[in-house]
């Protein structure tokens, strides 16, 4: 992928398409595992799938970069580690406050 992406605020930033279409991208988490040393984030371009569902992508970044590269997810742990995340800020209040018991 090249480095098409451009940070536009702190949660946002536009990627460029396969077709050179600017997309609007808005930055849900920024994660740094200890295990991995990645940094992963989740971020959505608003659109939805057929049941209604926000489309939710995450990628491998690097925050030190000016323009960072986002780069594919490759192993089901990490796969893991992000729905985990998303399942956790995703969940009602009501069930936060219940597992934190």
């Amino acid at each position: 992928m090249e480095n098409n992406n451009e940070v536009k605020q702190e949660n946002t930033f536009t990627i460029v398409n396969d077709e050179g279409k600017e997309i609007k991208c808005e930055i849900l988490f920024t994660y740094e595992d200890e295990k991995t040393k990645k940094n992963y984030m989740a971020y959505t371009d608003n659109t939805t799938d057929e049941e209604g569902n926000t489309k939710v992508y995450a990628s491998i970044f690097n925050p030190e970069e000016e323009n960072p590269v986002l780069l594919p997810i490759e192993t089901d742990e990490e796969w893991k580690l992000i729905e985990g995340i998303l399942t956790s800020l995703s969940a009602p209040e009501e069930e936060k406050e219940e597992n934190a018991e």
